[in-house]
């Protein structure tokens, strides 16, 4: 079902600059104005290895104060709910204009282990526990926790908040954790779902409750003949992260997960990368031509998503350049 264009014109929209780390955090201030220019709504870091998410939104409020700040995702294993309810309050405070948008997420064994930790054992019951005392922490009352992760005593935010308050996201991307969304989040983000998945992660969202869907979307205004290899490099590293394949799986692309999988465990990556079909690519990292990735993006919201965010995939001799076309075209759901 197609949604109604009256709907399409007021939806928000986001900018992530998850894909756009290759330019540096020196360029936020670009990006984040043009996005603003471009009638995007929100503005969001992810925290990994690289950048610190926090900063970059310090300076995106400064640049282009109309956008609302987000963090898609920041990792739970690395910051205490009571330190991330004092961030987002201190960033709260100085734009109280904006929405802040909490994204938070159990990271990837990847890459927790360059941080020295490991992937927690019921991640689950670690992030309800998490949410559950950065909302008491929210709340400028004293709070006294004890959990089987994390503790405090005695905590009282001294930062006083007026009118808004930030708000918690929480990427999910199989049936528990989605379930788990739509029970404790205000909104959901789906990552490298492809439209036709987007449903079915609806329906679990659904059976927890009725968190605003979210969705980045991967696009590029590039020739997909140059850009391909990009695409299937970036898609075999999620393919190898168990939390992704087995989306994947169930997106319906099994046998290019199972037999890339195969070909890496017999050291023959160029096998493994061959293993990526184009229909794989073109249903979650879409490459093509500004026309095509607008309608690209509006097949997300004819799926559900109410809220989507843009993640334009650098891929070309002239980075900024398909970066900016690809703005420009994702912008157009918006005509």
């Amino acid at each position: 079902m197609l949604v109604p264009m009256s709907t399409e014109k007021n939806i928000s929209t986001g900018l992530t600059y998850g894909s756009l780390g290759v330019f540096g955090p020196s360029k936020v201030p670009e990006i984040a104005a043009s996005a603003e220019s471009n009638g995007y709504n929100s503005f969001w870091t992810v925290e990994a290895t690289g950048t610190d998410s926090i900063s970059l939104l310090g300076a995106v409020s400064q640049c282009a104060p109309a956008l609302d700040l987000a963090t898609g995702i920041m990792p739970i294993q690395l910051r205490s709910p009571s330190l991330t309810a004092m961030t987002a309050t201190t960033l709260q405070s100085l734009n109280p204009q904006s929405t802040i948008w909490l994204g938070l997420g159990v990271s990837a064994p990847g890459i927790l282990s360059q941080h020295g930790l490991e992937p927690p054992d019921r991640p689950l019951a670690m992030m309800r526990e998490y949410v559950s005392l950065l909302r008491e922490c929210l709340s400028g009352e004293s709070v006294t926790f004890q959990g089987d992760y994390w503790s405090v005593k005695r905590f009282r935010l001294a930062v006083k908040l007026e009118e808004r308050t930030p708000k918690v996201v929480l990427a999910a991307l199989n049936p528990q954790m989605l379930k788990l969304a739509g029970e404790i989040a205000d909104a959901v983000l789906l990552n490298y779902v492809p439209p036709s998945h987007v449903p079915e992660a609806i329906s679990h969202v659904r059976s927890g409750g009725g968190a605003t869907i979210m969705s980045n979307v991967h696009a590029a205004v590039a020739d997909f003949d140059f850009a391909q290899r990009s695409a299937r490099k970036d898609l075999f590293n999620y393919a190898m992260a168990d939390g992704y394949a087995n989306m994947f799986r169930a997106a319906g692309f099994s046998q290019e997960v199972d037999e890339l999988r195969e070909r890496q465990m017999e050291r023959d990556r160029d096998g493994a990368l061959a293993a990526i079909s184009e229909k794989m690519i073109q249903s979650i990292n879409f490459i093509g031509s500004a026309s095509d990735v607008t309608d690209f993006a509006r097949r997300y919201i004819e799926a559900g998503v109410e809220y989507p965010i843009l993640m334009p995939m650098p891929w070309g001799d002239d980075r900024m350049s398909v970066t900016q076309l690809t703005m420009e075209a994702f912008a157009e759901i918006h005509s």
